[in-house]
């Protein structure tokens, strides 16, 4: 007989010792998994469709603010942000008020990607709570809500 594979059940339940731990682990990876797969289409990889998401809320923001909107570090936002440059969808310029600070703006072909980004994440939120009532995604909220604020 050929090895079944397991259902999503099954691997909730293999990390019976930290069960939370693992349902969010799990959460996250198939989450990015289908973002990646609907963002990859438009040459983005998960995580830049959140800067540029950003951008197109308010161009020209620092490179500091982006990171922090993010709680990202200073090394991994200035990495995005690079492969983003030179992607052609951001250019960075120095602040005219402050040369240390780094402000990031879309180029036109950053602009032109919204309209698509906004698109692949109402399939990704679809796809995410496709399963749910309406009851179920309120809670669902409400408790990511009260784990995030652990962060705090």
């Amino acid at each position: 007989m050929g090895k079944t594979e397991p259902t999503p059940e099954h691997e909730l339940h293999t990390m019976g010792e930290f069960p939370v731990s693992w349902a969010v682990f799990a959460l996250a990876r198939t989450h990015r998994a289908k973002a990646a797969a609907l963002l990859g289409s438009l040459g983005l990889f998960p995580g830049q469709e959140l800067i540029l998401l950003q951008l197109w809320e308010s161009d020209g923001l620092s490179q500091k603010t982006l990171g922090a909107m993010q709680k990202l570090d200073h090394s991994t936002i200035a990495k995005s942000i690079k492969r983003l440059e030179e992607a052609g969808l951001v250019r960075r310029e120095r602040s005219s008020e402050d040369a240390r600070v780094s402000l990031v703006h879309l180029t036109d072909a950053g602009r032109s990607l919204e309209p698509a980004t906004r698109a692949a994440w109402a399939e990704l939120e679809r796809y995410s709570v496709r399963n749910l009532t309406a009851d179920e995604r309120h809670r669902f909220i409400r408790l990511v809500a009260k784990i995030t604020a652990n962060e705090r």
